[in-house]
C-alpha cells in the first residue's frame, strides 16, 4: 500500500471526503465517459449535485469516505500513478482561502482572522469552519475553495481553526456598480427639503438595507419594490447619491441579485416614477 492510499484511507476514516490526483494536481477520469476535465458532458464539474456516472467518477463529485471503493478494482490502479490526496472542503463544512504566493500571504495576515494554516508550494492555504461558495480569482493569488471544488491535502496544518468570518464571505460578493446618479430638478417653493437632514436619509437607506437583507423569499420583487419606495421618497430633491445607491446595489447582490438587475430594476423604478 502506496503513502498516498494509506492517506487517503486515513482520512476517510475521519470522515474527510478524498479522490486521488495526477501530476499537475488534476483528477483522474475514471470511467470512459469522463475524460480528464469532463464529467458527463459537464465541463469542470460545475453543475450541483454529485456525479451521476455508473463508478466514482471525476472531480470534487469522486471524493468519497468509503473505504471500499477507496481500495476498490476501478482506484486500485489510479493509486500507483496517483501524484496526490485531494479533499473536498465543502463536504465536511470546510472553506480553504488558497493563497498562492507571499503578496496574497501577506494580504490575508494584514486582512483577514487568524485560523488554521497549511503550507502550500507557493503560498499557504487559511482553513475556516463554514462551507460558501467556491470562486477563483477573487483577488490577486486568491482562490475560494469550498462546495464543488477539491483541495490537496497537505498536512493537517497548524493553529486553531477559526469559524468562517463575513470577512471571506465578502469576497465573492461582486462590487456593486454605481448607479447614475438622481438628476432631478429641485423642488420649488424656496422651502429646504427635508431629505438635506442626514438623519432622516440615513434612516431612510438603512432601513431599506435592512428590507432587502430580511428577504427570505422573491429577492427580484423586493428588490424592486425596496428601490421604488427610496427613489419615491428621497429621489426628488436630489439628495441621493452614488454612494446611497451603490449600498443598496450591495445589498441585493449580497441576496444573490446581478449587478445587471440592479441598475435594470433602478432604472425601472426611475421610470415608473416618472424621473
Amino acid at each position: 500500500m502506496n503513502a498516498h492510499l494509506r492517506t487517503a484511507l486515513a482520512l476517510a476514516g475521519q470522515s474527510v471526503p478524498v479522490l486521488p490526483l495526477r501530476a499537475g494536481k488534476v483528477p483522474f477520469g475514471n470511467c470512459h465517459t469522463c475524460r480528464d476535465s469532463m464529467c458527463g458532458g459537464r465541463p469542470n464539474m460545475k453543475t450541483p449535485g454529485p456525479c451521476t456516472c455508473p463508478a466514482p467518477c471525476h472531480a470534487w463529485a469522486a471524493a468519497t469516505t468509503d473505504p471500499d471503493i477507496i481500495t476498490g478494482p476501478a482506484w486500485a490502479p489510479v493509486w500507483q500513478q496517483a501524484a496526490a490526496v485531494a479533499y473536498h472542503p465543502g463536504g465536511i463544512g470546510l472553506t480553504v482561502v488558497d493563497l498562492d504566493h507571499a503578496d496574497a500571504v501577506a494580504w490575508a495576515r494584514r486582512t483577514l482572522p487568524v485560523t488554521r494554516t497549511v503550507r502550500t508550494t507557493r503560498g499557504e492555504h487559511w482553513i475556516y469552519q463554514g462551507a460558501m461558495s467556491s470562486v477563483n480569482a477573487v483577488r490577486d493569488g486568491v482562490d475560494i475553495k469550498s462546495t464543488m471544488v477539491y483541495a490537496r491535502w497537505l498536512g493537517p496544518g497548524t493553529g486553531t481553526m477559526t469559524t468562517l468570518p463575513d470577512a471571506v464571505r465578502a469576497l465573492i460578493v461582486k462590487k456593486p456598480v454605481l448607479a447614475r446618479p438622481v438628476i432631478v430638478p429641485a423642488p420649488t417653493g424656496g422651502g429646504e427639503c427635508r431629505h438635506r437632514t442626514p438623519a432622516y436619509l440615513e434612516r431612510g437607506i438603512a432601513m431599506a438595507e435592512q428590507r432587502i437583507t430580511a428577504a427570505t423569499s422573491g429577492i427580484h420583487a423586493t428588490v424592486y419594490r425596496t428601490f421604488l419606495a427610496v427613489l419615491s421618497a428621497h429621489g426628488r430633491c436630489g439628495c441621493l447619491t452614488d454612494a446611497h445607491a451603490a449600498r443598496l446595489f450591495a445589498a441585493a447582490q449580497t441576496k444573490g441579485e446581478t449587478a445587471r438587475h440592479c441598475t435594470d430594476a433602478w432604472s425601472n423604478a426611475r421610470t415608473a416614477l416618472g424621473m
